[in-house]
Protein backbone atom coordinates (compact mmCIF):
# COMPACT_ATOMS: atom_id res chain seq x y z
CA UNK A 1 0.00 0.00 0.00
CA UNK A 2 1.37 3.43 -0.91
CA UNK A 3 0.39 6.96 -0.05
CA UNK A 4 1.21 10.19 -1.82
CA UNK A 5 2.79 13.39 -0.65
CA UNK A 6 3.18 16.74 -2.38
CA UNK A 7 6.50 17.79 -3.86
CA UNK A 8 7.48 20.66 -6.18
CA UNK A 9 8.71 19.95 -9.67
CA UNK A 10 11.97 21.87 -10.11
CA UNK A 11 11.21 22.95 -13.70
CA UNK A 12 7.80 24.61 -13.62
CA UNK A 13 6.95 24.88 -9.91
CA UNK A 14 3.84 22.68 -10.21
CA UNK A 15 3.05 20.36 -7.33
CA UNK A 16 3.32 16.66 -8.02
CA UNK A 17 2.52 13.70 -5.83
CA UNK A 18 5.43 11.37 -5.00
CA UNK A 19 4.21 7.91 -3.96
CA UNK A 20 5.45 6.74 -0.61
CA UNK A 21 5.38 3.50 1.37
CA UNK A 22 3.17 3.11 4.42
CA UNK A 23 6.11 3.87 6.72
CA UNK A 24 6.89 7.15 4.95
CA UNK A 25 9.83 6.05 2.82
CA UNK A 26 9.74 6.86 -0.90
CA UNK A 27 8.06 4.22 -3.07
CA UNK A 28 10.59 2.15 -4.95
CA UNK A 29 13.04 2.29 -2.04
CA UNK A 30 12.85 -0.60 0.45
CA UNK A 31 12.05 0.40 4.04
CA UNK A 32 14.77 0.09 6.62
CA UNK A 33 15.70 -3.46 7.47
CA UNK A 34 16.15 -4.68 11.03
CA UNK A 35 19.42 -6.31 9.96
CA UNK A 36 20.75 -2.86 9.15
CA UNK A 37 19.78 -1.61 12.58
CA UNK A 38 21.55 -4.58 14.16
CA UNK A 39 24.65 -3.82 12.12
CA UNK A 40 24.52 -0.21 13.25
CA UNK A 41 24.22 -1.18 16.92
CA UNK A 42 27.09 -3.63 16.56
CA UNK A 43 29.25 -0.91 15.00
CA UNK A 44 28.43 1.47 17.84
CA UNK A 45 29.16 -1.16 20.49
CA UNK A 46 32.51 -2.30 19.13
CA UNK A 47 33.67 1.28 18.51
CA UNK A 48 33.48 2.13 22.23
CA UNK A 49 36.33 0.97 24.45
CA UNK A 50 34.45 0.68 27.75
CA UNK A 51 32.31 -2.40 26.88
CA UNK A 52 35.36 -4.42 25.85
CA UNK A 53 37.27 -3.41 28.96
CA UNK A 54 34.26 -4.56 30.99
CA UNK A 55 34.25 -7.94 29.23
CA UNK A 56 38.00 -8.34 29.79
CA UNK A 57 37.57 -7.48 33.46
CA UNK A 58 34.79 -10.06 33.70
CA UNK A 59 37.03 -12.75 32.23
CA UNK A 60 39.83 -11.96 34.68
CA UNK A 61 37.47 -11.84 37.65
CA UNK A 62 35.97 -15.19 36.61
CA UNK A 63 39.41 -16.81 36.62
CA UNK A 64 40.31 -15.40 40.04
CA UNK A 65 36.93 -16.19 41.61
CA UNK A 66 36.74 -19.76 40.31
CA UNK A 67 40.29 -20.49 41.52
CA UNK A 68 39.37 -19.17 44.97
CA UNK A 69 36.06 -21.07 45.04
CA UNK A 70 37.66 -24.37 44.08
CA UNK A 71 40.60 -23.89 46.45
CA UNK A 72 38.25 -23.32 49.40
CA UNK A 73 36.28 -26.44 48.45
CA UNK A 74 39.50 -28.46 48.39
CA UNK A 75 40.90 -27.06 51.65
CA UNK A 76 37.61 -27.62 53.50
CA UNK A 77 37.21 -31.08 51.93
CA UNK A 78 33.71 -30.31 50.70
CA UNK A 79 31.76 -33.04 48.88
CA UNK A 80 32.51 -33.62 45.22
CA UNK A 81 30.49 -31.25 43.02
CA UNK A 82 30.28 -30.39 39.31
CA UNK A 83 33.27 -28.31 38.25
CA UNK A 84 30.92 -25.86 36.53
CA UNK A 85 29.54 -24.78 39.90
CA UNK A 86 32.62 -22.61 40.35
CA UNK A 87 31.81 -20.67 37.18
CA UNK A 88 28.13 -20.49 38.16
CA UNK A 89 29.03 -19.08 41.57
CA UNK A 90 31.29 -16.46 39.99
CA UNK A 91 28.26 -14.91 38.24
CA UNK A 92 27.37 -13.06 41.44
CA UNK A 93 30.37 -10.82 40.66
CA UNK A 94 30.95 -11.19 36.92
CA UNK A 95 27.37 -10.28 36.03
CA UNK A 96 28.30 -6.66 36.72
CA UNK A 97 30.81 -6.72 33.87
CA UNK A 98 27.88 -7.35 31.52
CA UNK A 99 25.76 -4.81 33.37
CA UNK A 100 28.42 -2.15 32.74
CA UNK A 101 28.79 -3.19 29.10
CA UNK A 102 25.06 -2.93 28.41
CA UNK A 103 24.54 0.21 30.47
CA UNK A 104 27.34 2.04 28.65
CA UNK A 105 25.91 0.95 25.29
CA UNK A 106 22.71 2.85 26.12
CA UNK A 107 23.65 5.71 28.43
CA UNK A 108 26.68 6.82 26.41
CA UNK A 109 24.27 7.85 23.65
CA UNK A 110 22.27 9.99 26.06
CA UNK A 111 25.44 11.49 27.52
CA UNK A 112 26.84 12.49 24.12
CA UNK A 113 23.48 13.33 22.53
CA UNK A 114 23.94 10.80 19.72
CA UNK A 115 20.66 9.17 20.71
CA UNK A 116 18.95 11.93 18.70
CA UNK A 117 20.68 10.76 15.53
CA UNK A 118 19.74 7.15 16.32
CA UNK A 119 16.07 8.06 16.69
CA UNK A 120 16.10 10.17 13.53
CA UNK A 121 17.61 7.30 11.58
CA UNK A 122 15.16 4.78 13.08
CA UNK A 123 11.96 6.67 14.01
CA UNK A 124 10.27 3.49 15.22
CA UNK A 125 11.60 3.54 18.75
CA UNK A 126 10.71 -0.02 19.61
CA UNK A 127 13.13 -1.14 16.90
CA UNK A 128 15.93 0.93 18.42
CA UNK A 129 15.41 -0.79 21.75
CA UNK A 130 15.06 -4.22 20.14
CA UNK A 131 18.28 -3.84 18.12
CA UNK A 132 20.20 -2.65 21.17
CA UNK A 133 18.87 -5.56 23.26
CA UNK A 134 19.67 -8.20 20.63
CA UNK A 135 23.24 -7.00 20.10
CA UNK A 136 24.15 -6.54 23.75
CA UNK A 137 22.33 -9.72 24.77
CA UNK A 138 24.15 -11.78 22.15
CA UNK A 139 27.56 -10.37 23.09
CA UNK A 140 26.84 -11.03 26.78
CA UNK A 141 25.65 -14.58 26.05
CA UNK A 142 28.82 -15.41 24.14
CA UNK A 143 31.04 -13.57 26.59
CA UNK A 144 29.39 -15.26 29.55
CA UNK A 145 29.79 -18.71 28.00
CA UNK A 146 33.46 -18.10 27.20
CA UNK A 147 34.11 -16.81 30.72
CA UNK A 148 32.34 -19.82 32.22
CA UNK A 149 34.39 -22.23 30.10
CA UNK A 150 37.62 -20.53 31.19
CA UNK A 151 36.45 -20.52 34.79
CA UNK A 152 35.64 -24.24 34.70
CA UNK A 153 39.10 -24.98 33.29
CA UNK A 154 40.78 -22.92 36.02
CA UNK A 155 38.65 -24.50 38.75
CA UNK A 156 39.37 -28.05 37.59
CA UNK A 157 43.00 -27.82 38.67
CA UNK A 158 42.23 -25.93 41.87
CA UNK A 159 39.59 -28.44 43.00
CA UNK A 160 42.31 -31.06 43.35
CA UNK A 161 40.03 -33.97 42.50
CA UNK A 162 37.03 -32.75 44.49
CA UNK A 163 34.95 -32.03 41.37
CA UNK A 164 33.25 -34.06 38.66
CA UNK A 165 33.73 -33.18 35.02
CA UNK A 166 31.01 -34.97 33.05
CA UNK A 167 31.08 -33.34 29.61
CA UNK A 168 27.31 -32.97 29.37
CA UNK A 169 27.01 -31.28 32.76
CA UNK A 170 29.93 -28.92 32.11
CA UNK A 171 28.56 -27.91 28.70
CA UNK A 172 25.09 -27.39 30.14
CA UNK A 173 26.42 -25.13 32.89
CA UNK A 174 28.59 -23.14 30.48
CA UNK A 175 25.54 -22.50 28.30
CA UNK A 176 23.39 -21.72 31.34
CA UNK A 177 25.85 -19.06 32.52
CA UNK A 178 25.88 -17.58 29.02
CA UNK A 179 22.07 -17.47 28.86
CA UNK A 180 21.85 -15.87 32.29
CA UNK A 181 24.40 -13.19 31.41
CA UNK A 182 22.57 -12.53 28.15
CA UNK A 183 19.31 -11.98 30.02
CA UNK A 184 21.08 -9.71 32.51
CA UNK A 185 22.38 -7.60 29.62
CA UNK A 186 18.88 -7.24 28.13
CA UNK A 187 17.48 -6.41 31.58
CA UNK A 188 20.19 -3.73 31.86
CA UNK A 189 19.26 -2.26 28.48
CA UNK A 190 15.68 -1.86 29.66
CA UNK A 191 16.70 -0.24 32.95
CA UNK A 192 19.20 2.04 31.16
CA UNK A 193 16.57 3.30 28.73
CA UNK A 194 14.22 3.89 31.66
CA UNK A 195 16.76 5.83 33.76
CA UNK A 196 18.80 7.39 30.89
CA UNK A 197 21.77 7.93 33.19
CA UNK A 198 24.70 5.62 34.03
CA UNK A 199 24.61 6.30 37.77
CA UNK A 200 20.86 5.73 37.91
CA UNK A 201 21.03 2.51 35.93
CA UNK A 202 23.92 1.10 37.95
CA UNK A 203 22.24 2.04 41.22
CA UNK A 204 19.03 0.24 40.30
CA UNK A 205 20.85 -2.83 39.02
CA UNK A 206 23.26 -2.94 41.94
CA UNK A 207 20.32 -2.98 44.33
CA UNK A 208 18.35 -5.52 42.31
CA UNK A 209 21.16 -7.98 41.57
CA UNK A 210 23.30 -7.71 44.69
CA UNK A 211 22.24 -5.43 47.56
CA UNK A 212 18.71 -6.73 48.11
CA UNK A 213 19.66 -10.42 47.79
CA UNK A 214 22.48 -9.85 50.29
CA UNK A 215 20.08 -8.24 52.76
CA UNK A 216 17.49 -10.99 52.37
CA UNK A 217 20.03 -13.77 52.90
CA UNK A 218 21.77 -11.89 55.69
CA UNK A 219 18.59 -11.40 57.69
CA UNK A 220 17.66 -15.04 57.19
CA UNK A 221 14.28 -16.68 57.57
CA UNK A 222 12.18 -18.79 55.24
CA UNK A 223 10.10 -15.88 53.97
CA UNK A 224 13.05 -13.74 52.92
CA UNK A 225 14.79 -16.78 51.45
CA UNK A 226 11.68 -17.43 49.34
CA UNK A 227 11.66 -13.80 48.20
CA UNK A 228 15.32 -14.07 47.22
CA UNK A 229 14.56 -17.23 45.23
CA UNK A 230 12.30 -15.09 43.05
CA UNK A 231 14.81 -12.29 42.52
CA UNK A 232 16.82 -12.27 39.26
CA UNK A 233 20.10 -13.54 40.70
CA UNK A 234 18.45 -15.92 43.17
CA UNK A 235 16.58 -17.64 40.36
CA UNK A 236 19.61 -17.38 38.08
CA UNK A 237 21.79 -19.14 40.64
CA UNK A 238 19.35 -22.07 40.77
CA UNK A 239 19.36 -22.14 36.97
CA UNK A 240 23.16 -22.21 36.65
CA UNK A 241 24.17 -24.56 39.47
CA UNK A 242 24.01 -28.31 39.20
CA UNK A 243 23.54 -30.92 41.91
CA UNK A 244 22.21 -28.46 44.50
CA UNK A 245 18.80 -28.46 46.16
CA UNK A 246 16.38 -25.96 44.64
CA UNK A 247 12.76 -25.00 45.40
CA UNK A 248 11.78 -25.33 41.74
CA UNK A 249 13.03 -26.69 38.42
CA UNK A 250 15.70 -25.08 36.26
CA UNK A 251 13.02 -24.24 33.68
CA UNK A 252 11.03 -22.33 36.30
CA UNK A 253 14.22 -20.55 37.38
CA UNK A 254 14.87 -19.47 33.79
CA UNK A 255 11.29 -18.23 33.43
CA UNK A 256 11.64 -16.10 36.57
CA UNK A 257 14.78 -14.42 35.22
CA UNK A 258 13.07 -13.96 31.84
CA UNK A 259 10.05 -12.36 33.54
CA UNK A 260 12.27 -9.79 35.29
CA UNK A 261 13.99 -9.11 31.97
CA UNK A 262 10.67 -8.64 30.18
CA UNK A 263 9.47 -6.23 32.88
CA UNK A 264 12.63 -4.11 32.59
CA UNK A 265 12.39 -4.19 28.80
CA UNK A 266 8.77 -3.01 28.95
CA UNK A 267 9.70 -0.17 31.33
CA UNK A 268 12.49 0.96 29.03
CA UNK A 269 10.21 0.86 26.00
CA UNK A 270 7.53 2.86 27.82
CA UNK A 271 9.97 5.64 28.74
CA UNK A 272 11.59 5.64 25.31
CA UNK A 273 8.21 6.13 23.63
CA UNK A 274 6.86 8.71 26.09
CA UNK A 275 9.83 11.04 26.48
CA UNK A 276 11.82 13.11 24.03
CA UNK A 277 15.47 12.29 23.43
Amino acid sequence: MTTTTSARDGRDGRRTHAPRNADGTPDGHPPGRFAGELACEWTKLRSVRAPWLALLAGLVITGVFTFYYASIARINEQPVQPVGNAAAASAVVTQFAFVVMAAVAVTSEYTTGTVRASLLWVPRRHRVLAAKAVVTGTVALLGGAVSAAVGAAVAWGAFGGRASSAAGTVLGQVLAVGVYQGLVAVLTVGVAFATRHPAGALSVLGALLWALPSVFLGLGGETLAAVNDHMPYGAGDHFMRAGAAAPYSSVTALLIVAAWTAAAYAAGLYVLRRRDA
